[in-house]
């Protein structure tokens, strides 16, 4: 029975990418940037640096990137010092049954280390993290699997011996590539069909993904 589950962050235990691309929406439509939706959806799960690297791909080298996510960054730092992180339904149940269960419980995001342990502390769950892999801590970005082979590594297992919880296509990737066992809870993207072959279980949301460990648990 698999013990280990690592799990990604953004869009996983907290609805944050809908906050930021909201954000990205009023800075391009101030600025006049066009299709900004379609292009945040291609950086959804990839690390701050792939992201502007796609930027200057689809908006030119001259396209002034850090002055507009500055922007966005502190718009969305603004509405969360105002109302908090939202934390995505089924989020502290599901972890007060890891913890209840002995799960040795990681986390492998995109984001970088400190912002990690900054929000998951903001929101009480910390603590409850053996391992933190931030995006800075490895040299390739999702969907190569660097960071879920490191986050097992980290906990001292075979990514074999892993589940994986992700939210999105370039992180099932990833964690399929590491050799994981990817159980997918969608957020903005919904998986195709090559994406599906790729994926062990998907749930509509976390209280179902308990459920299924509950009863994986029990046989």
């Amino acid at each position: 029975m698999i013990k280990h589950i690592i799990f990604d962050m953004d869009g996983t235990l907290i609805d944050s990418e809908r906050m930021i691309i909201s954000k990205w929406k009023d800075v391009a439509a101030e600025f006049h940037i066009p299709d900004i939706e379609e292009t945040l959806m291609q950086c959804i799960g990839i690390n701050s640096h792939e992201t502007e690297t796609l930027f200057h791909r689809i908006y030119g080298e001259d396209f002034p990137y850090r002055k507009y996510t500055s922007m966005v960054s502190r718009r969305f730092h603004d509405e969360i010092n105002a109302n908090g992180l939202p934390v995505k339904p089924g989020t502290y149940q599901l972890f007060h049954f890891l913890k209840e269960n002995h799960y040795q419980i990681g986390l492998a995001s995109s984001t970088r280390e400190a912002v990690v342990r900054e929000e998951m502390k903001s929101i009480g769950l910390l603590d409850y993290f053996h391992v933190v892999v931030g995006g800075d801590m490895v040299s390739n970005s999702k969907p190569h699997p660097e960071i879920y082979l490191t986050a097992a590594k980290l906990l001292g297992v075979s990514p074999n011996q892993c589940y994986a919880v992700e939210d999105s296509p370039n992180g099932i990737r990833s964690a399929y590539q590491a050799g994981m066992a990817t159980l997918m809870v969608p957020d903005l993207i919904a998986p195709d069909e090559e994406l599906r072959q790729m994926i062990f279980r998907q749930f509509q949301n976390l209280l179902e993904l308990q459920d299924f460990l509950a009863v994986a648990q029990a046989h």
